[in-house]
């Protein structure tokens, strides 16, 4: 791959990178008054006359809900936006509660520990986990019934900012993503990627990550690399960790952005935006976290977005256990276009 000698920011001004979905508007002037990301950042770091990586602290953009155009500018700009409590911490413990009593039934957390502190057995250690979720197929099926874990997906809290974001009816994905990941050998840090390659219909895809329960750097949280949905969909090369590929960061300076998370809070990324996860540094505790993803309902889907993730289950199977109708197939009131999947994508160069 040749070297990219240009900065994200010297990308980001090019004519030839098509924008963002979100940047197709003009916005009004009022939008500049946003505060400048610029001047938070940190200076960067040179050795020897080549750039490294640098780390920054997630800011809260809540305030910019009242603003619509400045909160469209900060996504143009970033790639993401951290929300400091957006769903209700309860509703999250809830959902920590009834995942880890499923772990516990399979017997990977200990008996003399509080649950919700989720401390591993010795156990967890001689699981094998599967499709990169953490657990075993049997286990994430059970998780994957849960229909808690698909309602939040569609908590007003989360829908009511995307439906600002995006400025019109947001279709929320029904592929919903769950991570239990146990600090055991089986289980590797998610590798630098882009979520488009796996997702695929229109790149105004944006995930919502929530970790189920607080989540420190120390644990296993998420970081993102500042205005990479700008650089277009790169290569990639074969990696350990869900999804078994990594992006290939060749000739880009880096301004990774992470924090603490507390349960409820939540960071949406555009589907281009190069993240990783950061390694469980706790030998003895289990990270969760849950992955929901929306779009434009004017634009068009790849159909696998409405499938169960991996196929662990039917449809059928996935609500035989529901007590309403509510949630069930909701993706057949919309009139939906269907873009194909491009598997070269997928396709990885050595190295």
């Amino acid at each position: 791959m040749p070297k990219l000698s240009r900065t994200i920011a010297d990308l980001a001004d090019s004519p030839n990178i098509p924008p963002a979905h979100l940047a197709e508007a003009i916005l009004p002037a009022e939008a500049a008054t946003m505060s400048d990301p610029a001047q938070t950042r940190p200076e960067e770091i040179t050795i020897g006359g080549l750039s490294m990586a640098t780390q920054t602290e997630f800011e809260d953009v809540t305030p910019l809900l009242a603003d619509p155009p400045a909160l469209r500018q900060r996504m143009d700009t970033d790639g993401f936006l951290f929300f400091r409590g957006l769903v209700p911490r309860g509703t999250l413990l809830d959902l920590r509660r009834q995942i880890l009593l499923i772990c516990q039934r399979y017997g990977w957390l200990a008996t003399d520990t509080p649950l919700m502190d989720a401390i591993i057995s010795p156990a967890a250690h001689r699981m094998e986990p599967w499709g990169g979720v953490g657990v075993t197929r049997e286990a994430y099926a059970d998780i994957y019934r849960l229909e808690a874990f698909h309602r939040l997906g569609h908590h007003p809290a989360i829908l009511g900012p995307l439906e600002t974001l995006m400025d019109e009816p947001v279709l929320p994905h029904a592929r919903n993503i769950a991570r239990m990941m146990f600090p055991t050998a089986a289980n590797a840090p998610t590798p630098p990627h882009q979520d488009y390659i796996h997702i695929q219909g229109t790149q105004a895809v944006y995930t919502c990550w929530l970790p189920a329960g607080d989540c420190s750097q120390a644990l296993g949280g998420l970081s993102l690399l500042r205005g990479s949905h700008k650089v277009g969909i790169l290569p990639v090369r074969a990696s350990e960790g869900a999804g078994g590929r990594a992006v290939i960061l060749d000739g880009i300076e880096q301004d990774w952005v992470t924090g603490d998370f507390a349960a409820g809070d939540a960071v949406v990324f555009h589907s281009l935006t190069i993240h990783k996860s950061l390694p469980n540094q706790f030998p003895d505790r289990l990270r969760l976290s849950v992955d929901y993803r929306y779009q434009p309902v004017s634009l068009p889907i790849e159909q696998n977005s409405l499938l169960p993730h991996g196929d662990v289950l039917p449809w059928e199977d996935v609500y035989a256990g529901w007590p309403t109708d509510e949630l069930k197939y909701y993706w057949r009131k919309y009139e939906l276009t269907f873009q194909e999947f491009d598997r070269s994508l997928l396709e990885m160069r050595p190295g």
